[in-house]
């Protein structure tokens, strides 16, 4: 899966694991995942979000400073996806 059926999994995945209040076709691809000016997630969210896309697309993130690059937004966790495939 690549382009942007890729992203759109994503975004399903997300609300569906993190309960959002969004739904996936309201999130866009470059809106930041953490902070007050995107989605507002919180650490806790990180968590679940990275064993949500070790579940769904068996993305493994190492470490947290690859962590925050990769889970900034859709965009970056796709492409992430897209060069380990």
């Amino acid at each position: 899966m690549q382009g942007e059926a890729l992203r759109l999994r994503i975004r399903e995945v997300m609300v569906e694991e993190l309960m959002l209040d969004q739904s996936a076709d309201e999130i866009t691809n470059d809106i930041p995942i953490f902070g007050a000016a995107g989605l507002g997630l919180d650490s806790v969210d990180a968590l679940q979000l990275v064993v949500a896309l070790e579940k769904h697309f068996g993305l493994k993130i190492g470490n947290s400073d690859a962590a925050k690059n990769i889970l900034s937004c859709v965009e970056t966790i796709a492409a992430e996806i897209e060069k380990s495939a």
